[in-house]
């Protein structure tokens, strides 16, 4: 299963050939097996003119939704990374759902995911 970040999910809505490319490599590789978070719906709707045909895009993904497991690990990157890496409760919540529900993420903001192995990232 592979989790797609907003950073992804803006390069692809832009057509940006090599991101197309490695999103068709994930999607067979993976067997349809392509998720978001309501965290990412949200981030990209709130920054589209497009919003018809980017609506269409998100709904093709399948969405993990969130639920007290991942607000307690969530919770809990917050408390460990917070001051030291900075990190934000909506990239706290998305390295939740990915662990918890064996993601890889595919994201190029590897900074913002102190929590989260190399082995867990998605590179195609």
């Amino acid at each position: 299963m592979i989790l797609i970040d907003s950073d992804i999910i803006i390069w692809l809505l832009r057509g940006e050939a090599i991101y197309k490319n490695k999103f068709s490599i994930a999607v067979e590789r993976f067997k349809a097996q392509v998720f978001i978070t309501p965290i990412q719906y949200v981030e990209i709707i709130a920054g589209v003119k497009e919003k018809i045909d980017t609506e269409i895009f998100l709904d093709s993904l399948r969405i993990i939704n969130i639920d007290k497991e991942v607000g307690k690990l969530a919770g809990e990157f917050m408390r460990l990374y917070r001051k030291s890496h900075n990190v934000h409760g909506a990239d706290s919540i998305v390295a939740a759902v990915a662990k918890i529900h064996n993601c890889k993420l595919w994201t190029n903001n590897k900074k913002h995911f102190p929590m989260l192995a190399e082995e867990e990232f998605y590179t195609a």
